[in-house]
């Protein structure tokens, strides 16, 4: 089994919850976007914050580093989506 655990030194927690806050607003309020194109939208702007965070310098760590955090973004959402359904029921 590989371990993937090294990708975590990639996540960048304000990208992480900027993606995060604007994967919500796109789904709640932007009725014309289907859902699987969020993760595609949030990884995108993941690696835009991180070019601009690391002074629009674009190398590999750079942009696996926004990767990561984009798409970690949308994996935090169906967390928290399902631990609330889950103390609903």
């Amino acid at each position: 089994m590989t371990d993937l655990g090294f990708l975590t030194e990639f996540m960048v927690p304000v990208i992480v919850g900027i993606c995060l806050c604007v994967g919500y607003v796109v789904k709640k309020w932007i009725k014309d976007v289907d859902n699987k194109y969020i993760p595609t939208i949030c990884a995108a702007l993941g690696i835009i914050l991180a070019i601009w965070i690391n002074g629009w310098t674009i190398t590999a760590p750079i942009l696996l580093s926004g990767l990561f955090s984009g798409l970690a973004s949308t994996g935090l959402h169906q967390l928290f989506k399902q631990y609330i359904n889950k103390e609903e029921k």
